[in-house]
């Protein structure tokens, strides 16, 4: 079965997040909503999410793409809360990191399940190689995640030292 036009739309629109959350990783360390590549980011995630409900061909692909939106907003959105001052960064990011997590998983299965082209690497949903890759995904957040904090912790540590 060939892809729509917004099968198209939704995966060519929500591709760049991909680039832009390793960029933001690698660079900041965690999604940094404020930068121009955090913009980029959330419009792109936009996108990719929106374009879910209309495509999504089973029940989870909706559900994935709810809880997307919600970490999505929450973790754009916690900032301009007046009562997240101490614990809002701390929520930006992990919020931040399970949307690159969210937005992955469907990534990688979608590829294993496709590509290459008439031969794809995984035809079953309980192959190993499918498995694995989002085992490997789940690792990835859940020891990224506490180094993500940590670092912010270290970091309000420092900051609060060099006001006083």
């Amino acid at each position: 079965m060939g892809i729509s036009p917004l099968g198209w739309l939704h995966t060519l629109g929500s591709l760049p997040a991909i680039p832009l959350a390793a960029y933001m990783l690698i660079k900041y360390g965690r999604i940094v909503p404020e930068t121009s590549a955090g913009r980029a980011y959330f419009w792109f995630m936009l996108l990719g999410v929106l374009t879910v409900y209309p495509i999504a061909h089973q029940p989870i692909s909706s559900i994935i793409a709810t809880i997307t939106l919600v970490v999505l907003l929450l973790g754009y959105g916690i900032s301009r809360w007046p009562t997240a001052n101490r614990f809002g960064k701390y929520i930006e990011t992990i919020s931040l990191s399970i949307s690159v997590f969210l937005l992955m998983v469907p990534t990688v299965s979608e590829s294993l399940r496709r590509l290459p082209v008439g031969n794809p690497l995984v035809t079953d949903m309980k192959d190993p190689l499918l498995l694995g890759a989002q085992g490997a995904l789940f690792l990835i957040l859940i020891i990224g995640i506490p180094l993500q904090i940590r670092a912010l912790y270290k970091r309000r540590v420092v900051q609060s030292k060099a006001v006083t």
